[in-house]
């Protein structure tokens, strides 16, 4: 029931003021209230379409590759003032997983934050990633999770409201399975959903393992495989099959806690848990905090089920390329690892496992225990080299095959449409036998169009030459604005209609010139 007396006095200070009370970057009446009747500074909520929502949909990065890159958060920090306080026993210099303060007379704390986007679908799974991915920090110093605040923000108004509830019932649900109570939280009206949690804990002292303890010798363990950053990506654009992304999400609510456990008891001389920066930006942190060089063998690297498929067919989210120039430097692969191969280790990863610098005689015994425990894909990856600056070592004993070519993966179902052109432009298919018969049509156009051995990117391309080859003017005009949407340059649309003028002749040349004129007058 829309109260008019309170939106007539809202209303009426906003036009007063030339602005929208709630969003200053409108004017009043704003498009909400012209469109829907709606005003949304006066407390009015539009109705929210009560279908599922996908959550990777609202979301520009899925997961850890939302966070901030490795690059410019060491710039950032280098310049923050000196902690002085001599009970913090781990703080921001040391660029580790959480920090560490000593409670005079008493115990030590180990507190932590983290907050990131969707990288699934599922509201109630996303809170139980958030939570375990929250908590993985405290697990990573060898701690004990104690208490946790929750930080979401969300769309009001553009989901149901059930979805901040099952974010936070699953982000609750994974807490009490690690025996940590939240006890509050903050919410804010954001236009990228997130969610995360601030998590305090206890640490003993002695028992304090940080990721600058790497020895020459030590056995690498790395307790889950990657791949989240790939999959989660995959699955944003309707290319993930579904035991894929089941397979991700099992690896991303499980919590770290019983490898926490195992790593103090086999006493490891340094840990970090693998997230956003990937296993390369990670290792490099672990590698130059510890001052030594490691060596890594691609083969032995955990994978999740589907990944070396999605690298070779080029779905690698744009997180990959920003923690390969954070810390490619410090990387040195094999040349006979193909650059895809390379590419899954800088996969941002989200809820990832921990990586363990452990001596070698203890190594075998904590990986079985591990195994025994319940963390099937825990492997030793690599080991300790000796005193340096942080160099990794990415080598291969060449028993992992790679297939050769671009690997079979699904077509999302919009890209089995095909692009409205030509064949569109009588109108609706019909019910008759013609209809029908057209609308198979349409469907053989959309399966070859749709990206297979060859990628979305050089059917467009192919599109154009096409187009312009045949002469067909309202197909040029759709696929030369699907280009631009892909990203294509002037020069790109320019180069595929040459292909298409030089098979067709000087008729397909006026044409196009003739076409691009129109479009640069429009």
């Amino acid at each position: 029931m829309i109260d008019r007396e309170r939106r007539k006095r809202v209303m009426q200070r906003s036009m007063r003021l030339g602005h929208c009370i709630c969003n200053p970057r409108q004017p009043c009446p704003c498009p909400t209230f012209k469109q829907q009747d709606i005003c949304t500074c006066a407390g009015e909520r539009p109705q929210v379409d009560g279908r599922p929502v996908r959550l990777t949909k609202l979301v520009e990065r899925p997961g850890c590759a939302s966070k901030i890159d490795q690059d410019l958060l060491k710039e950032v920090l280098a310049d923050l003032p000196e902690i002085k306080d001599p009970n913090v026993i781990v703080g921001v210099a040391a660029g580790d997983d959480a920090g560490i303060y000593q409670i005079p007379a008493g115990p030590a704390l180990v507190q932590t934050v983290d907050v990131f986007t969707p990288c699934v679908d599922d509201p109630y799974t996303f809170g139980q990633i958030a939570a375990a991915n929250s908590v993985s920090d405290v697990y990573a110093m060898g701690g004990r999770p104690l208490t946790a605040l929750s930080i979401v923000g969300i769309p009001v108004g553009q989901v149901p409201d059930e979805v901040l509830s099952q974010i936070l019932s699953g982000g609750i649900e994974r807490m009490n399975q690690a025996g940590c109570s939240v006890i509050g939280g903050h919410s804010i009206n954001d236009q990228q959903i997130k969610a995360g949690f601030a998590v305090t804990g206890l640490i003993d002292r002695d028992c304090i393992i940080t990721n600058a303890g790497a020895r020459p010798g030590d056995a690498l363990i790395l307790t889950k495989p990657i791949g989240t950053g790939i999959i989660a990506f995959a699955g944003q654009i309707d290319r993930a099959r579904p035991q894929d992304l089941s397979a991700a999400i099992e690896s991303m609510i499980t919590l770290n806690k019983v490898a926490s456990e195992l790593m103090v008891q086999f006493k490891a001389h340094a840990c970090t848990d693998v997230t956003g920066f990937g296993l390369m930006g990670h290792l490099a942190e672990m590698a130059r905090s510890s001052g030594v060089d490691v060596e890594v063998v691609w083969d032995w690297i955990p994978l999740l089920p589907g990944v070396i498929d999605y690298a070779t067919a080029g779905i690698l989210p744009g997180g990959i390329e920003r923690n390969r120039h954070a810390c490619g430097h410090n990387v040195q692969p094999d040349p006979r690892i193909q650059q895809e191969m390379v590419d899954v280790c800088y996969d941002p990863q989200t809820s990832g496992g921990l990586l363990i610098a452990i001596e070698i005689a203890r190594a075998d015994a904590m990986l079985k225990a591990l195994r025994q425990a319940g963390a099937r894909a825990a492997a030793i990856i690599g080991r300790v080299l000796a005193k340096g600056n942080g160099t990794i070592h990415l080598t291969t004993d060449c028993s992992r095959k790679v297939p050769e070519g671009v690997s079979p993966i699904p077509t999302p179902e919009k890209d089995l449409q095909p692009a409205p052109c030509c064949a569109e432009a009588n109108g609706p298919a019909a019910t008759s036998k013609i209809g029908q018969i057209r609308g198979k049509f349409l469907e053989f156009l959309g399966a070859a169009a749709s990206p297979h051995g060859l990628d979305a990117y050089t059917k467009q391309a192919i599109a154009i030459a096409l187009s312009v080859a045949m002469r067909c003017e309202p197909c040029l005009r759709m696929h030369i604005k699907k280009a631009r949407e892909k990203g294509f340059t002037d020069a790109e649309i320019e180069e595929a209609a040459w292909m298409g003028i030089s098979f067709a002749g000087s008729p397909s040349m006026a044409f196009y010139d003739t076409m691009v004129k129109g479009l640069d007058r429009r």
